[in-house]
């Protein structure tokens, strides 16, 4: 994102640079806010809801996995990851994020009894089935990525 300016975010917004910095510092705060806004809005908005957590654990993966779809949680995540590739902190960002989505799995798929490398694979699963979905098959309508999560959730679940 270093091509980004002040100046000309302003004008493609249709304000003036000092309503540019009504809201934000700099260029550093812009970037930095966006990544928060990322994080909390598509991640932590699942992984620290306490709703989630006092579910059972294939309801509680059923459930994020509709919030995902429900709510197009994945919107951003070509953009941020494209960026990530090229800077450290939203490389950074990202890194936190995938941790932060895969403790979620892990926790749920450990309390089904997975463990080790079946806990590993079946978590990095389950978190990039639901990063990737969309972005890759976007033909696919959200009705029917509704319909196929209860097998989804079987399949990674199942002993």
């Amino acid at each position: 994102m270093s091509e980004i300016s002040i100046g000309g975010l302003a004008r493609s917004l249709g304000i003036s640079k000092s309503g540019f910095y009504w809201h934000f510092n700099n260029r550093d705060d812009l970037l930095d806010q966006l990544l928060n806004h990322w994080n909390h809005e598509v991640t932590e908005v699942i992984t620290q809801n306490t709703e989630l957590q006092t579910l059972d654990p294939k309801v509680r993966l059923r459930r994020a996995a509709e919030i995902i779809i429900d709510n197009d949680l994945v919107r951003f995540e070509i953009g941020i990851r494209q960026w990530a590739m090229n800077d450290k902190r939203a490389a950074q960002a990202v890194r936190s994020v995938n941790r932060r989505r895969l403790d979620f799995a892990r926790q749920a798929l450990g309390e089904i009894g997975f463990s080790g490398d079946d806990l590993d694979m079946r978590a990095m699963l389950f978190v990039c089935y639901h990063t990737w979905e969309t972005p890759m098959f976007p033909e696919i309508s959200r009705k029917r990525r509704r319909e196929l999560i209860a097998k989804r959730i079987a399949l990674l679940t199942g002993k």
